[in-house]
Order: C-alpha cells, then structure tokens, then sequence
C-alpha cells in the first residue's frame, strides 16, 4: 500500500482537495488517473480510503470511501537527542526511529555538541518520508531544539532516563522499563554528557542507564533505546 500524507483531512470529510504541489505529484509523476485509490493518513492515527474523482494536475479531488483509526499507543516515548556533526547520521536516526514507533523527539544542544545549528524542516521531511513507508498513522512531534539546561528545567512526568558513557553506577535500560507508560531518554553527543550535565539530569530525578556493553554512536544509541521501550511494550 503506498501511503500519502496531508495533515488537513479529517473524519469529517466526504471529498478533499490536494494542494497544487501535491497534486502535480500524484497526477504527473505517479500518473494516477480518476477512479484510483489513494490511502491519505493526517498523522494523527487515521487512515482514509480515498478515489480520484477530478485528476488534475493543479487541484486533485478525492473522494472519501471509508476511515479508520489506528489504536493510541499506551505509552509515549520521547527521546531528546544531541545533534550529531554530521547532518546524515542524525537524519538516519529519525528515519529510523519513525520506522521503529515514536512519538516525540527533541534535539538537545549540549555542552559538547558541536553542531548547534538544526534544519528543522529537513527533519521534518525525513519524518513525514519514513512515516509513510512505514505505514504509521501517527506523526510523531519534532520540537524545537533546545538547550540540555532549559531542557531539563521541564516538567516531564513519567520514567526519565539519561543514558551517558561515565564509568558510574548504572542498570540496564531493559531491566529498569515499565510498560504502559510515559518515557523520557537523554541521548547525549559524539563527546558524551558533560559531569555537570549529568549531575544537573540526576538532580532532576533522571535515572542513569547503560545501553549496552560497548560504546554506541549518538544516532546507534537512540535506536537501541527506541526499540528497547518498543519491545518491551509490544
């Protein structure tokens, strides 16, 4: 099934009219003709069966068939991660992660990052890419990136979790999850958390974590730990 994604359809609808880009995009370069079905999800959990009813390259008209939604995941995952110096490496974890079931993500700029300038739209592209190859029906939440220490400063209820490289006293990330619940992980960059970083989550009831028994790259790091809170809830 190929899956199209606009976020202003809704339930409501009997017919929608795709943009003038996405029209063009769907009638010229897929070459699809009046009567085919399009599957349209709006990124928050529902999936509509769609036909062609006006195949126009500059406004193509659909008409709503039929709807479902897709159950509301039992917990919420947010990863808040540091920039990566290479922009490929931080794209491939959002792909990723999309791929794998998440439903927030947080770019933290930390003491050693070394890349502090983000494209937010970039991401965002990559996001809405991977969520339709995927078939997810849920956009996750891309925010603004931020500073660890203003980030820390939130209120976040749930399990919150910092996952750095410091020879210290620290559990399994696997062995500490709760299922049904919401989850924050801090992923730190290529140079690690900072002590005072790490001092400042831990004050802020952040529980230390290990990933694993080696040392992960930034973008490794936070796949393992999506896929850790995904299995463990499946």
């Amino acid at each position: 099934m190929q899956l199209f994604y606009n976020q202003h359809i809704k339930d409501t609808d009997t017919f929608f009219v795709f943009d003038k880009e996405e029209s063009k995009h769907i009638i010229k370069v897929l070459r699809k003709k009046e009567s085919d079905i399009l599957f349209v999800t709006n990124g928050l959990g529902f999936l509509f069966k769609t036909n062609i009813s006006l195949a126009s390259d500059s406004k193509c008209t659909v008409n709503v068939v039929s709807f479902e939604k897709q159950e509301t995941p039992k917990f919420n995952l947010h990863l808040a991660v540091a920039p990566t110096k290479m922009n490929e490496r931080y794209e491939w974890f959002l792909e990723k992660v999309t791929e794998i079931g998440i439903q927030e993500i947080t770019p933290i700029i930390c003491e050693h990052s070394e890349r502090k300038v983000i494209k937010i739209d970039r991401f965002q592209k990559i996001i809405e890419s991977a969520m339709k190859q995927s078939l997810h029906y849920y956009m996750p939440k891309l925010n603004e990136p931020i500073t660890f220490k203003d980030f820390i400063k939130k209120k976040i209820d749930g399990q919150k979790y910092i996952a750095h490289c410091e020879e210290t006293d620290k559990k399994s990330l696997k062995s500490e999850l709760k299922t049904n619940s919401d989850i924050t992980i801090l992923i730190g960059p290529e140079g690690d958390f900072s002590v005072k970083e790490i001092q400042l989550a831990l004050d802020n009831n952040y529980n230390p974590v290990s990933l694993g028994n080696t040392r992960l790259r930034t973008e490794t790091a936070a796949v393992v730990a999506c896929h850790s809170v995904v299995y463990t809830n499946e």
